[in-house]
Parts: structure tokens; C-alpha cells; sequence
């Protein structure tokens, strides 16, 4: 049952994964707590063949690939059932870009049915991560000439572990919401301690609905850009609810250290506590966020997304060769 929590929530920047992660280990080792977080981060599993196609960080400008993977090996995160579909697909797909001359930093959300034609991909570009991840790279960077320099995977099985080592994330609903594909079931407004499972069902929500005051039930026609903003919405308040538990218990670390390990993957060359390091002053100035402009077509019976000609600007500030455009809301 959910568990429901009537507390006022203030509204709080949104935060990407990665961000939350290593926050985090700043966060341990400002608490004496390094050493333990060190052995943690040496844990965490890597993936191969990535490194070889990560560019050189040549200037102050540095992109982190981070990939959301939709992981049906062992079945269906939700349920543990074995699910129609196999393998794995990437189910969100951004880069976060940091600019060391200046310590800000800024999100960018590429949208998962955007097309592109590639030596490794012609398509959508979500499905260039069925090659491997070297191939969503090489997708990235071909298709919006994009330097990568590192790359950041979570699973959704180790998402699930993470929440549940936090004890629940609260989110709140202002209407009744469903999603009776995910199994996402609010019946009423409120501010909800969502469990692991339930915590899946919201983030990987597709088919979102809210109960409007006409009495009928209206789906978020805001699609993947809607799901995306509410994914980065929810792992703001996993960061925020770790940050807390720790202060009150600083002895529950290890438990979300060990689970933060599980729930991602990272590249050959990346260390999570130098990139620590490095983003802590970006973050605290504020993170500026990004949708890539596009605009809807159908090509070989498949509906699709094409870059609109006002995606150069937002484009450019990630490449390190413009300036930053007025950030997306």
C-alpha cells in the first residue's frame, strides 16, 4: 500500500542521475567517510569496449553520456516476469555538459524516437544501443556532433535496489494518476513514499494519465519529454532524500553506497570521486536543462522525430562552440 505523506514538498532543481551519484560521494567523504566510499566506487562494474570510442578531453568542456537501460535479461523489473520483449534498450538517453573554465553545468534530453542516419545507426536513435553501447556513443556523436568524453549506464533492477535502500522516495500527485501499462495507480491527489516497484512504474511511465475535472482520464500528450522531466524530477528527490538519511544515520552509507554501486556502470576511464570533485561547485550554482527541439514525421511507416532548425543553438553550447541558449522550462 502507498504510504501517503500530506508534508508540504518545496520545489527543487532537478538533478541527473550521475549528479545524484556523485554528489553522494562527496557528500560521504565531506563525512570522514572516503575510504569507504573509495572501496565502494572500485566496485562498480565497467563496461567494456566504450573507452575506445570516447573522444579526448582536449578543452574545458567535458559531455557525460548517461543512459537509462530498459534491461529485460531477468524479466520485468516491475514483476521479476519474463516479458515479451528481450535484451536491452536504452530508455533515456542525455548528456550532461560541464564547463570547468566556469563550474556550471547544464542537462540535455535527447529524445528516444529521434532519427538518425549513421555509419552505426539509421532510425531511431534508441535503437543503436541494441549494437552495444559503443554504438549509442558513436550514434550520439555522429548524428549531432556531439564530443562524448564519458559514459554513465543505470539499470533499472539496480534503480529499484537504490530506492528501496532509500526506504521509499516521496512524490507528490496533484490529481489521480495511472499507467496501466507500468501499473502506476494513484487514486488520489497527495504526496505518496513510493516503493521500489511502484517507484518503476512511475519513472517508466509512457502512457501517463491523470483523472481531470471533467471526470474522464486524460493522457500527458507531452510524451517522452513529459516522462523525461518527471525522471529527472524523481531522481532529484532520491538525491535529496540520501543526502538526509545520511545526516540523521550516517551509519545507512554503506547500505546506499553498496546500492548506488549495483545501479550503475560506467566506462573504462571514468573515477566517480574525481568527477565528484569537479561538478560539486557546477552543481551548487544551478543546473541549466535542455530539451533538443525537434518536430514529429513519419518516414517508412514509422513515427519518428527530426531535428528542428532552432537545434543548432542548443547544439552549439554542447559542443563547446556557442553560447548558452535561454535554458528549456
Amino acid at each position: 500500500m502507498l504510504a501517503l505523506d500530506t508534508t508540504p514538498r518545496p520545489k527543487r532543481r532537478r538533478v541527473p542521475l550521475f549528479l545524484a551519484i556523485t554528489l553522494f560521494t562527496t557528500v560521504i567523504g565531506a563525512a570522514g567517510m572516503l575510504v569507504a566510499a573509495r572501496r565502494a566506487v572500485n566496485e562498480v562494474p565497467r563496461v567494456a569496449g566504450v573507452a575506445d570510442v570516447l573522444d579526448a578531453v582536449t578543452g574545458d568542456i567535458e559531455n557525460y553520456l548517461m543512459v537509462g537501460s530498459d534491461s529485460r535479461a531477468l524479466g520485468d523489473p516491475n514483476t521479476g516476469d519474463p516479458g515479451e520483449v528481450t535484451g536491452s534498450r536504452s530508455d533515456t538517453i542525455m548528456v550532461l555538459r560541464v564547463d570547468n573554465s566556469n563550474d556550471s553545468a547544464a542537462l540535455l534530453s535527447i529524445p528516444r524516437d529521434l532519427y538518425v542516419e549513421t555509419s552505426v545507426r539509421t532510425g531511431r536513435i534508441n535503437g543503436a544501443y541494441n549494437d552495444g553501447p559503443a554504438a549509442l556513443v558513436q550514434a550520439v556523436q555522429q548524428s549531432l556532433s556531439l564530443p562524448v568524453h564519458h559514459y554513465v549506464e543505470i539499470d533499472f533492477y539496480g534503480f529499484k535496489a537504490l530506492v528501496e535502500a532509500l526506504d521509499g522516495v516521496t512524490v507528490c500527485f496533484p490529481l489521480p494518476t495511472r499507467d496501466l501499462n507500468t501499473g502506476l495507480n494513484i487514486i488520489a491527489p497527495g504526496c505518496y513514499v513510493l516503493d521500489g516497484t511502484q517507484a518503476l512504474a512511475y519513472a517508466r511511465s509512457r502512457h501517463y494519465e491523470q483523472l481531470q475535472a471533467d471526470g474522464l482520464w486524460h493522457e500527458d500528450g507531452t510524451s517522452d519529454l513529459g516522462r523525461s522531466t518527471r525522471q529527472r524530477d524523481f531522481v532529484n528527490r532520491c538525491l535529496q532524500q540520501a543526502v538526509e538519511q545520511v545526516k540523521i544515520n550516517p551509519f545507512a552509507t554503506g547500505d546506499l553506497v553498496h546500492a548506488m554501486g549495483n545501479a550503475i556502470s560506467i566506462d573504462d576511464e571514468l573515477d566517480p570521486i574525481g568527477a565528484a570533485s569537479s561538478l560539486r561547485t557546477a552543481v551548487d550554482a544551478g543546473l541549466a536543462t535542455y530539451s533538443l527541439p525537434t518536430f514529429p514525421e513519419t518516414i517508412d511507416g514509422d513515427a519518428v522525430l527530426l531535428l528542428a532548425s532552432d537545434a543548432d543553438a542548443v547544439l552549439n553550447f554542447f559542443r563547446g562552440a556557442g553560447p548558452a541558449p535561454p535554458p528549456t522550462l
